[in-house]
């Protein structure tokens, strides 16, 4: 079982999202699937406890704007491009905030752990041996741009399910 929070972006950073996705999608790339909403993952964990999602809602959220930047790759076998998202003492506080609701949770990757956690939006994953370059050429000229962060959802990776909780 593998359950996430995620933030959630504005509708105008979703459809800017969507339209990097359909350029990777178009060039045979594997990007996400258009059902497939832009999120910020701040939090993972084998399971986390529904009661939770209470405690996780009362953290006095706030929209707050963030920078999505330049493009990043995660590993070498089967790269994963992302879209790298600007820290900010706002955005860090709100990540630590909702670790240390979920820290006690079973299956807390060590890279989700405060002062570990790279922000970013995924763009394509599972990238095969020579289409790395094809996706930083399809995507590379896109300029960084601002983008507000509207809401908190829980992610059930097991059921496919999502549920706000701020």
């Amino acid at each position: 079982m593998v359950q996430s929070v995620e933030l959630i972006l504005d509708e105008t950073s979703e459809a800017e999202i969507h339209r990097q996705w359909q350029t990777l999608a178009a060039a045979g790339l594997h990007a996400p699937s258009p059902a497939h909403r832009p999120h910020i993952t701040v939090a993972v964990a084998q399971e986390i406890w529904p009661r939770l999602d209470k405690t996780l809602g009362q953290q006095g959220f706030q929209p707050f704007p963030l920078r999505l930047g330049g493009l990043l790759v995660f590993g070498a076998r089967s790269p994963i491009l992302v879209r790298a998202v600007v820290p900010s003492a706002e955005l860090l506080t709100l990540q630590h905030k909702i670790f240390e609701v979920i820290a006690a949770c079973p299956g807390i990757p060590t890279n989700l752990r405060p002062d570990a956690w790279t922000p970013h939006v995924t763009l394509a994953r599972r990238l095969r041996e020579g289409q790395l370059q094809a996706a930083l050429d399809a995507v590379g000229s896109d300029r960084d741009y601002r983008a507000t962060v509207v809401g908190i959802r829980r992610w059930d990776g097991d059921r496919r399910l999502e549920w706000p909780v701020a």
